[in-house]
């Protein structure tokens, strides 16, 4: 008979039982034993990837092309990245800086664990993309946060900022268009944010994406300002493809082989036949993007003006990625008003807590799902609403 004790929580580490859950996918796997919801809680676009990216992987299944590849990626995959930037932003990206991995999760964990060491400090905005923080626990660093102005469209503050470093910041973490805000920084803040990391001798590591799904402005790389960046990127927002799980880190010149022998022990590779798709789906990203582009801003625009309608609005307007913040104060707790809005009228929402301190009192909607579901969704928490004024 064994002791329950001996595989209970003591045998946990501190950073395993600080690691928070990330709400959003509690709320689905709730949302998901449920009839009749609204999926509002997570960023997963409602289209289906092309049908070139998904007979490029078919064929290469068929091909035989199940095994491993080398840890750094397909050198036709990086190749495709590689002029993804020329075209995009007219920069001359080498293949050799560039490591494919299974999602962008995976590669913003491997960046952490290369630049942080035990106390180190990683400065970030609040809000910020909810598991950011628990990437830099397994690290044992320290996260620092600058606080976003709502009366500013969520726009950062560059001086304080620059107020809110210290000897010990090593990282200076990025979202640009911003989960959870939609918020856009502009070219000449990526630049004043580059040179303020320069001075203090901070790494940038730049989350990028949701570039692409911009509005009222463009976006805009870190790799515009300066090589001694990370940027981290993927497939699964611009080209809806959230379960196939495929990404890639663009490293500093001195960085690629620590990041190498990261991807080699803890991912070995991303899914052969996988990074065919991604391929396909790069070759045809300049005509695809931008008609998604154009759906999102037609659902952004709806779901904008029912919540200013409904009075749970915030008075701006998100200009990339597919989220809104929506203030829920005066109706109660947030996560109270959440699990309710699920329970009672069958639309499902991300808790504000999750992206930090700032927006506790919010929540996240995701307009990744299609019009008449929105639609539904604005009717439903109406109802939600008139029935406890």
């Amino acid at each position: 008979m064994f002791s329950s004790a001996f595989f209970g929580v003591r045998m946990l580490t501190k950073r395993a039982k600080e690691t928070t859950p990330f709400r959003a996918m509690s709320v689905l796997e709730r949302a998901q034993k449920m009839e009749d919801v609204v999926h509002l809680e997570v960023g997963e676009p409602d289209f289906e990837p092309p049908a070139e990216v998904i007979d490029s992987a078919i064929e290469s299944m068929l091909n035989g092309n199940s095994g491993y590849t080398t840890s750094r990626g397909k050198i036709k995959l990086r190749e495709a990245v590689s002029d993804y930037y020329q075209r995009t932003y007219d920069l001359d990206i080498g293949i050799d800086r560039i490591v494919i991995t299974p999602g962008t999760s995976a590669a913003l964990t491997m960046v952490c664990l290369a630049l942080l060491e035990e106390g180190d400090e990683a400065i970030l905005t609040d809000p910020y993309y909810a598991c950011y923080p628990n990437f830099i626990r397994q690290t044992g660093g320290t996260i620092n946060t600058v606080p976003l102005d709502i009366s500013a469209g969520f726009a950062p503050n560059i001086k304080l900022f620059e107020e809110s470093m210290s000897e010990s910041t090593k990282v200076m973490l990025l979202n640009s268009p911003s989960n959870p805000t939609g918020s856009v920084l502009k070219n000449s803040e990526i630049g004043e944010l580059a040179r303020i990391a320069q001075r203090n001798k901070t790494t940038i590591v730049s989350d990028e994406v949701y570039h692409g799904i911009y509005y009222d402005t463009e976006t805009h790389s870190i790799l515009e300002h300066t090589d001694d960046a990370f940027v981290v990127d993927g497939f699964s927002k611009r080209f809806a493809m959230t379960g196939w799980r495929l990404g890639w880190i663009v490293c500093p010149p001195e960085c690629i082989d620590v990041i190498n022998r990261l991807t080699q022990n803890l991912v070995i590779c991303a899914t052969n036949f996988v990074q065919d798709a991604g391929i396909a789906a790069l070759q045809m990203s300049d005509d695809l993007v931008p008609k998604m582009r154009d759906v999102y801003r037609k659902r952004r625009d709806v779901l904008i003006e029912g919540v200013e309608k409904l009075g749970v609005g915030m008075g701006y307007v998100p200009e990339g990625a597919y989220y809104l913040l929506i203030d829920v104060s005066e109706l109660g707790d947030a996560f109270d008003i959440s699990n309710r809005l699920l329970d009672e009228v069958g639309v499902a929402t991300t808790p504000g807590a999750d992206f930090g301190g700032s927006v506790e009192n919010c929540l996240r909607l995701s307009y990744a799902t299609g019009m008449e579901d929105l639609k539904v969704a604005i009717e439903r928490i109406g109802k939600f609403i008139e029935d406890n004024q």
